[in-house]
């Protein structure tokens, strides 16, 4: 049966609406992965790989995560940037402020850690940090040494982002945290936010675990989009706890923009999701360091 003219839309190039139509909803990405090498070449390949899909998307900012030498890196990367700050300056002012610095911290370290803190957020210009959630990083956050890193990133006014999964069958290693883990450090200090990333990967699981914290943000990146996440997650916790990360250049644009876009929820919702409500976190330390 031949369709009426007009009754269905033009397919959409990438699936995806135009950037002009993108443009409102002022989409800050808090979950942008380059990864970084020793020459610094793989950062830049990536970056530029990726400026098709943020300019398509109208991608306003973006949260990069780099490493600072302490433990976060493979020995070759920590070879070239230790003792050499402008290693990771040079890759930031290749993008101007498109590039949002936040660095990676190994909790294994506490007083190097405490001392990157005081050089790279006290004098700028990482706004934040990045722990991971791997055999490298070797500790949960729920451990003890995760105590007096939080309380100078919140002394230094940053944002702290938590690399949290879910796995069937269990942590695949100790150093590994869950949505719960992240629960019990966020009891511990309630007047810090923290940002859950990836909402545990098994959301459903990972909403239930964060649910009673009002000072966690759940991160809605990296995991395959399904229906319902979204719509769950304002439902359970409410559209001013979730941001937007879009795990370029390692994940699919549409998959990550299509779990907002199109979730049952109002279009202000949205707004919040994409950008406000990052916007909101980043606002203090930004114009800090302006």
């Amino acid at each position: 049966m031949k369709e009426e003219a007009g009754q269905f839309d033009v397919p959409r190039p990438f699936g995806l609406p135009p950037a002009e139509e993108l443009q409102k909803y002022r989409i800050w990405d808090s979950y942008f992965l380059p990864l970084q090498s020793a020459n610094g070449q793989r950062f830049t390949s990536d970056v530029t790989r990726s400026r098709s899909a943020i300019e398509k998307s109208a991608m306003e900012r973006l949260c990069v995560f780099l490493h600072v030498g302490l433990g976060t890196a493979d020995p070759a990367t920590e070879e070239k940037l230790i003792g050499n700050p402008d290693a990771v300056l040079a890759l930031l002012r290749q993008w101007g402020d498109t590039l949002i610095p936040m660095m990676r911290l190994n909790p294994m370290d506490v007083g190097g850690s405490l001392d990157a803190l005081s050089r790279w957020m006290r004098d700028g210009p990482m706004v934040g940090v990045y722990f991971a959630s791997d055999a490298q990083a070797s500790l949960p956050c729920n451990h003890r040494n995760f105590a007096p890193l939080v309380q100078k990133i919140d002394e230094l006014g940053g944002v702290i982002m938590q690399h949290t999964w879910f796995k069937t069958g269990g942590k695949g290693s100790v150093g590994e945290s869950t949505p719960s883990e992240l629960a019990e450090l966020a009891k511990r200090f309630p007047e810090i936010e923290f940002v859950c990333a990836h909402a545990g990967g098994e959301w459903e699981k990972g909403i239930r675990a964060i649910r009673a914290y009002p000072n966690i943000l759940a991160e809605t990146s990296g995991f395959d989009a399904t229906a319902g996440f979204i719509d769950m997650a304002v439902r359970e916790i409410g559209a001013d706890r979730i941001v937007f990360g879009s795990h370029l250049p390692s994940r699919a644009l549409g998959t990550e923009l299509s779990k907002v876009l199109n979730a049952d929820i109002s279009d202000d919702a949205r707004k919040r999701i994409f950008g406000a409500n990052l916007r909101r976190l980043l606002g203090p330390i930004l114009a800090k360091n302006k």
